[in-house]
């Protein structure tokens, strides 16, 4: 079996472990960011083999600067969608960001009366 075997090749920007909707970047973010063994990520992700962690692990290892852009490209992505959804929230949540600002107005005018 080859390395290349244990992942779906869906586009440059979308690898994932084969026969998952789980990307490389998650075990990825997991390893890299969080720092967390590949003991960890399998409680985390407990439909994956140990076998497709190290596979991932290892592919990132033997093409390192590849996917230092890859998962450079989809940090930044993450960050354009969280920075969207700060700007235009949905109706529930700007409904419980209200909420969040009267209770905490009432928190400050209780504490300021004590």
């Amino acid at each position: 079996m080859k390395l290349e075997d244990y992942f779906d090749f869906l586009s440059p920007d979308d690898v994932r472990i084969k026969g998952h909707r789980i990307g490389i970047e998650s075990i990825l973010y997991d390893y890299l960011d969080r720092h967390r063994s590949p003991e960890q990520i399998a409680r985390r992700f407990p439909t994956l083999g140990l076998d497709q962690i190290y596979a991932t692990i290892l592919y990132y290892l033997r093409n390192k600067e590849k996917l230092d852009g890859y998962m450079q490209d989809w940090k930044e992505f993450g960050e354009s969608l969280r920075a969207e959804q700060a700007r235009n929230p949905s109706p529930v949540v700007a409904r419980l960001i209200k909420l969040q600002a009267a209770r905490d107005a009432s928190l400050t005018r209780t504490s300021i009366l004590d």
